[in-house]
């Protein structure tokens, strides 16, 4: 058989969880869709969206997800797929055990299907101070500069684009607690170490003493394990940890 014949005959078998709406139940829809080389997950859902017809050859509401860059740069498509919080961009069908078993990630509410409400993110971003406050009005002139060897680490931490994978994979976040999660650490670490974003050094420290801080880690580790851009998410939480300590010790003497 030649391997053209091959091709146009493989299939790629995915099982979906699926949700109507935000309080709805969750249920499991299956698909076949005809494989083609170096699909990607989004290709199976595309797949799906032309020709929305499960495995029992019913035809249902096309499954819903998000995605942009395609690129795994906007963090958009971040999902559960065989169990691993992943960007379904860069999830080759080939790498992939099948069926590929594919789910929201619930970390975050469901808003339908694959489609998640990520606020929870932002506003941790938003706890943190996660930006560098400037006057725009005026011309300011070239910002300060970072020392070289700050600047190669920082650039790491800079990479995060909020896809939620550590977060998905974080035991400590949850609907019990309101732990801001790796990421928001880490940014606040960078955000510390710019000359002009120190300015707030202070009031982020304060927001990782707080509650959903930092204390809340339980250093599982897991995020660290699945970040797509392979942040040192651990070692910015030690780091920040150091920061916190040293700032409580602080503001103790000073009372």
């Amino acid at each position: 058989m030649s391997t053209a014949t091959t091709t146009a005959t493989r299939k790629v078998h995915l099982i979906v969880e699926r949700q109507d709406g935000p309080n709805s139940s969750p249920y499991k829809e299956e698909f076949v869709v005809d494989y083609k080389p170096g699909m990607n997950v989004i290709a199976c859902l595309m797949a799906i969206q032309r020709n929305p017809v499960n495995k029992s050859g019913k035809r249902v509401a096309p499954v819903t997800w998000e995605m942009n860059c395609l690129e795994e740069i906007c963090g958009a498509c971040m999902m559960v797929i065989n169990g691993k919080p992943r960007q379904a961009c860069t999830a080759l069908v080939d790498t992939l055990e099948q069926p590929i078993r594919v789910s929201p990630a619930r970390t975050f509410p469901v808003v339908r299907d694959l489609v998640v409400d990520r606020s929870r993110m932002f506003e941790a971003l938003k706890k943190v101070k996660a930006w560098i406050p400037i006057d725009g009005t005026y011309d300011l002139g070239p910002g300060p500069r970072m020392p070289e060897v700050d600047r190669q680490w920082a650039y790491e931490l800079s990479r995060c684009f909020t896809c939620g994978a550590c977060v998905e994979a974080c035991p400590n976040v949850n609907d019990r607690n309101s732990f801001i999660g790796p990421f928001a650490i880490s940014q606040a670490r960078l955000f510390n170490a710019h000359p002009t974003g120190a300015m707030h050094r202070e009031e982020r420290l304060e927001a990782l003493m707080g509650e959903g801080g930092i204390q809340e880690c339980g250093n599982a580790q897991n995020c660290v394990q699945v970040c797509p851009k392979g942040i040192p998410l651990t070692t910015s939480i030690a780091a920040m940890n150091r920061q916190v300590t040293y700032h409580a010790i602080g503001a103790w003497l000073h009372k």
